[in-house]
């Protein structure tokens, strides 16, 4: 019974690759699907995206691609050879057993009981050091393996995340937030182990696979040619398997990302989803968003069920040819006992090191597909400009829009502004009004370069923001948002997080900023004071809160040029007087563009824009406005008072 096991293992290698490669979820998800077949109906429907899917996804691998998948591991170079040195040093201690069982089974048999028990003696203490040699070498390489990969997927995931602080903010709005953080922990993940873990396995693998090989043909050359003749179509079948693996791997990678997209948004806003009574709409709608990853699971499960079906007739097979031929040689004396009884052992760990090999190539199927997206994402070059461009040493704040045409990119066919000019002269308060969707925000995002216009220009300074660096432009101007946003950490951390430089802020100005935006107040009154958290974009603060810490986070940041987005128009009559006192004394001796939607708060303007149908109508002063009869900002005044 001993021998039939050992010949099923070597014979039958992928129970080791149904435990490396084939996740328990997954099998889960193909369990549920005998059991609740109402649900085949819905996995049927998403068959045409799967094949679509299919189309678009490559499967043949690319050699620059593993190529770069394994240059992810050169800075742990040294960790991981040292790693390879102990593998090898574990993996000849375990190529020694079979040996040495052999003449143990060979001196039963041939000795004396007195003489045989001397040699066996003598045998076991030499395999207990051995064995010691062996178990320090196998822990020093997991442990090389396991660092080393924590700091690969430390660095891609740095990498990745670099990469994507420096797109354009287009291309955040073509992307989803929980597509783009599946990227950066799932498939990270799973790439990290592609390089450490999984090569650490394959080597090993290899070189059992050889010496077992080896010592199988040193054994018996006739054994041996018995025993592997299940090896040439097992590879070949692996090969054609993993290749499929890949192309499911990734479109299950997609399908995840998608789901997590869902469920990322809805978890984010989820008193929205509370407030209107959409939790079981939403239950439904990431329920389906899984239906194609589950079909997916199910088409996985149907490829290694087929696969270890035939593999296994094959293997049993094997064995009894094996075991026939094996009496054979022994009771003519070509084989002793102890050379089948090393034989079997060394077939068996041929049977592993092959399972090992097939999981190798699975997993690094699996990891190729995850760094495809990875270095989509890495390889993106940004259509703006990050950093670079001239930096003046001053900055006087004249503002000037000339001739400018400008569509999102998410939306190109539709205009927002169209031909527009409009000057603010350095020092001045411009108020910009009109009807929702004329472009009011869109020209704070142009002076803030976020997007680059279609056609015209748009100077600093008389210098177009193109030529200047980004970031140093940006460190220029100040914004204050209708519904500022903040981070879930502590009102300090918000605050300077306007800072240029937030270690060089002193105590002090700290303070005097919260004072100037009349914030210290509410934030003394805290439990924590200043080391409050403020919880998931400031959910834990009230507008007028939230609007006097922005404030002062860009008060702290002293700006050159100020875009103030309405702070006041969704405050009460108490916060909103509070505010507006603070945002005088940020307006005073800077240049300001207020976007006003209470037309009412612009009366003390330098100048006022009216914005209609992407370009200005109508400039001038508020009381030169409201003495056109006919004109847009009067009945826009008029309008809005009567609603009131």
């Amino acid at each position: 019974m001993t021998l039939v096991r050992l010949l099923r293992v070597a014979v039958f290698p992928l129970p080791r690759l149904a435990g490396r490669s084939a996740p328990g979820p997954r099998l889960q998800m193909a369990s549920v699907l005998t059991s609740q077949r109402p649900m085949w109906r819905s996995l049927f429907t998403a068959r045409p995206l799967l094949q679509a899917a299919d189309k678009a996804v490559k499967t043949k691998v690319a050699p620059r691609e593993l190529r770069r998948l394994l240059a992810l591991a050169k800075p742990e170079r040294w960790k991981l050879g040292g790693a390879v040195c102990l593998l090898l040093v574990s993996s000849a201690v375990t190529m020694a057993v079979p040996f040495a069982i052999g003449r143990v089974v060979d001196i039963i048999y041939r000795e004396e009981a007195g003489q045989a028990r001397d040699r066996l003696v003598t045998i076991c203490l030499g395999l207990a050091v051995v064995f010691v040699i062996g178990a320090a070498a196998n822990c020093g390489r997991v442990y090389l393996m396991t660092v080393s990969g924590a700091r690969i997927a430390q660095a891609l995931r740095g990498s990745v995340f670099g990469t994507l602080m420096r797109q354009e903010v287009a291309f955040f709005d073509r992307s989803r937030t929980g597509e783009l953080v599946n990227r950066l922990s799932a498939d990270t993940a799973l790439v990290s182990q592609t390089v450490t873990s999984n090569i650490s396995d394959g080597l090993r693998a290899t070189a059992m696979a050889a010496a077992s090989v080896s010592m199988m043909f040193y054994v018996s050359t006739k054994l041996a040619m018995v025993g592997l003749a299940i090896v040439p179509p097992v590879a070949m079948v692996a090969v054609v398997y993993g290749r499929y693996v890949r192309k499911i791997t990734r479109q299950v990678q997609d399908g995840l990302a998608e789901a997590n997209a869902v469920a990322e948004e809805k978890l984010a806003n989820m008193r929205t989803v509370r407030v209107l009574a959409r939790e079981q709409q939403e239950t439904e709608n990431y329920t389906n968003s899984t239906l194609h990853v589950l079909e997916l699971s199910r088409r996985e499960a149907i490829a290694r069920a087929g696969f270890f079906g035939m593999t296994g007739l094959s293997g049993n097979s094997v064995i009894l040819a094996v075991l026939y031929y094996a009496s054979t040689l022994v009771g003519a004396g070509e084989v002793t006992v102890g050379d089948l009884s090393a034989f079997l052992l060394y077939a068996a760990y041929a049977g592993v090191a092959v399972g090992g090999l097939s999981s190798f190539y699975t997993e690094l199927q699996r990891g190729l597909g995850a760094s495809t997206r990875l270095w989509q994402l890495v390889d993106r070059r940004p259509e703006l400009p990050f950093t670079g461009g001239l930096r003046p040493e001053s900055v006087r704040g004249d503002l000037a829009l000339s001739g400018v045409t400008f569509s999102y990119p998410s939306r190109p066919e539709d205009a927002v502004l169209q031909d527009l000019s409009l000057t603010v002269p350095h020092g001045s308060v411009m108020a910009v009004v009109g009807a929702s969707g004329s472009g009011k925000s869109t020209i704070a995002w142009l002076l803030l370069r976020l997007y680059d216009p279609q056609a015209g220009t748009v100077t600093l300074d008389g210098t177009d923001v193109r030529k200047l660096d980004p970031m140093w432009l940006r460190e220029q101007i100040g914004v204050v948002s209708q519904e500022p946003v903040l981070f879930s950490t502590t009102i300090r951390e918000n605050i300077l997080y306007g800072a240029r430089d937030p270690a060089a802020v002193s105590e002090q100005q700290l303070r005097s900023a919260v004072q100037q935006a009349n914030a210290a107040e509410f934030i003394d009154r805290l439990s924590h004071g200043m080391d409050t958290v403020v919880g998931e974009r400031g959910v834990m603060l009230s507008g007028g809160q939230k609007q006097r810490i922005a404030i002062a986070r860009a008060i702290l940041k002293s700006p050159r040029l100020l875009l103030l987005d309405e702070a006041t128009s969704a405050l009460d009559s108490e916060s909103e007087s509070l505010v507006q006192e603070a945002l005088r004394r940020l307006m005073d001796g800077r240049t300001v563009i207020t976007i006003a939607h209470r037309l009412s708060t612009v009366r003390q303007a330098d100048c006022i824009a009216v914005l209609s149908g992407g370009t200005v109508a109508e400039q001038g002063s508020y009381e030169e406005l409201m003495a056109r009869p006919d004109g847009l900002f009067r009945k826009l005044v008029e309008r809005q008072t009567i609603e009131s």
